[in-house]
């Protein structure tokens, strides 16, 4: 009933369907501007001891049958040691900084990010131990982590509502070393079908819209090497 009234209302009033049409039409851009503006909630903070490396993300939101797109520039940092025995133990550590996310995408307001999702794939020549997560604040919601067949992703349910200011909880993703090579990590994802960041951003357009977000680094650059000696 309200859905058909929402119609007819609408139809008498042309001047209001005119201005309805036209924020929908809007949405791609809206969408294409939520991701990029809260992708850099995946930051990493910098530290002395880590290489500081810039990554190219290709983006994708898709809402109300419409998709836009986009691409963002991100600094990460990751910690892990240069060098492991052959059977050895290692830890790669991905320490998050202080965010803010924003109150405004794509000339809208945003309401919150929610089902936020992190992949970091188990790198080659090593096998996987344990990972834990440790610290955050302001995510409105307890992260965890769940382990794949070759990744660990970290789940933060939100809501987190635009304007707050928040800290993901640090990641250690502890490994035992192959017989030999090195162990190089990376990102997750490949392309928007194969993601390795998602998150569905809610953004007030006439009525809330949920903007599903699906991200990839392109291209995937390495966050750290270990030689296995």
């Amino acid at each position: 009933m309200i859905g058909n009234t929402f119609l007819v209302t609408m139809t008498r009033f042309p001047a209001l369907k005119a201005r309805y049409d036209s924020m929908s039409r809007s949405l791609p851009r809206l969408t294409a501007a939520a991701a990029l503006a809260l992708v850099p909630l995946f930051g990493i903070a910098v530290s002395a001891s880590a290489a500081t490396l810039t990554v190219n993300y290709a983006c994708q939101s898709s809402a109300a049958g419409q998709t836009g797109g986009g691409t963002l520039t991100q600094t990460l940092d990751a910690t892990a040691p240069a060098t492991v025995k052959a059977g050895g133990t290692l830890s790669v550590v991905l320490t998050p900084a202080v965010g803010t996310l924003p109150t405004q995408a794509g000339g809208h307001t945003l309401q919150s990010l929610k089902d936020a999702a992190l992949t970091i794939p188990i790198p080659a020549n090593s096998s996987y131990v344990s990972s834990s997560l440790s610290g955050g604040s302001g995510l409105n919601s307890t992260p965890t982590l769940t382990k794949t067949d070759n990744a660990v992703v970290m789940h933060v349910p939100g809501p987190i509502k635009g304007g707050s200011t928040f800290q993901l909880p640090q990641l250690t993703l502890n490994l035992t070393a192959g017989t030999s090579g090195t162990i190089t990590s990376t990102l997750g994802g490949t392309s928007f079908n194969d993601p390795g960041l998602t998150f569905t951003a809610t953004v007030l357009v006439v009525i809330p819209v949920d903007a599903p977000t699906a991200c990839y680094p392109n291209p995937s650059p390495t966050l750290t090497t270990t030689t296995i000696t």
